[in-house]
C-alpha cells in the first residue's frame, strides 16, 4: 500500500478542520415522502339494483367485492371504494336484516366450520363494536360517535387512534332491513405517524359518503 508523508495528512487535515468550521449545517428532520392530494371532488354511486346510494371522491374507484379476508360476501352488494394512490381501500359489506347468512365457528386447531344463522340487528351492532375493539392491544384510543344524516340514515362512526389495520370504521342501519359497514384499510404495515396525512385526507371523503349516503328500497 502506498504511504503519504506525513506532512500531507497534516495539511489535509487542517484543510478538512477548516471548511468543517466554515460550513452551514442544516439538521434534517424525521420525515416521510411528501403526497400530492387532489382536491376533493365527487361524482354518484348509483348502480341499478343496488339497495344504496352515495357520493365517492372522482380519483377513486368501485370495485365489487368476491372475496372479503378470504370469505365469500353472502350477497352481490358488498363492494370496496378503491383508492389506488394511497394504497387505500374502503370496504363496504351489506348486509339484510333478517337474512340468512353464514357464520365461521373456530373449532381448533386454526380450522373452522360453517354454520347458518340469521342476521339479527342487535348481534351485527355488537359484532361492528366487537371487531372494532379487536385493535385494542394497539390502539391508542377508540372513540365512537352517534350520526344521523339529513338523509336520515343513522349509525355510529369509529375512530380509533394508534396503529390499528383501520383507523376509521363506521355502520348505518334502519334497524329493519338494510345494515351497512364500512372500513378503512391500507395496503401497508399500520403506522399511525406516517399515514396520518392520508387517512385525515381520507376522513373527508367517508363523511362525505356517508352524508350522501341513501336506502334505495
Amino acid at each position: 500500500m502506498r504511504r503519504f508523508p506525513e506532512t500531507v495528512w497534516i495539511v489535509a487535515c487542517c484543510a478538512l478542520g477548516f471548511i468543517a468550521c466554515n460550513s452551514t449545517y442544516t439538521s434534517k428532520k424525521k420525515g416521510y415522502f411528501k403526497v400530492d392530494l387532489p382536491a376533493h371532488q365527487y361524482q354518484a354511486f348509483a348502480r341499478p339494483g343496488f339497495p344504496y346510494s352515495f357520493d365517492y371522491p372522482v380519483y377513486a374507484s368501485i370495485i365489487q367485492d368476491s372475496t372479503y379476508f378470504d370469505a365469500v360476501p353472502e350477497n352481490p352488494y358488498w363492494i370496496n371504494v378503491d383508492f389506488p394512490q394511497f394504497g387505500a381501500r374502503i370496504f363496504l359489506s351489506y348486509k339484510i336484516v333478517g337474512g340468512k347468512t353464514i357464520y365461521k365457528i373456530p373449532v381448533g386447531g386454526g380450522n373452522y366450520k360453517d354454520s347458518a344463522g340469521i342476521n339479527q340487528f342487535d348481534k351485527m351492532v355488537n359484532d361492528a363494536f366487537t371487531l372494532t375493539n379487536k385493535n385494542q392491544a394497539v390502539t391508542a384510543s377508540i372513540k365512537d360517535s352517534l350520526f344521523q344524516t339529513d338523509n336520515g340514515v343513522s349509525g355510529v362512526y369509529f375512530k380509533v387512534g394508534g396503529n390499528a389495520a383501520t383507523g376509521r370504521q363506521f355502520f348505518m342501519s334502519d334497524t329493519t332491513r338494510h345494515f351497512l359497514r364500512g372500513a378503512l384499510y391500507f395496503n401497508a404495515t399500520p403506522n399511525a405517524d406516517s399515514l396520518k396525512l392520508i387517512q385525515d385526507f381520507l376522513q373527508k371523503d367517508i363523511e362525505h359518503l356517508i352524508n350522501t349516503f341513501k336506502w334505495q328500497q
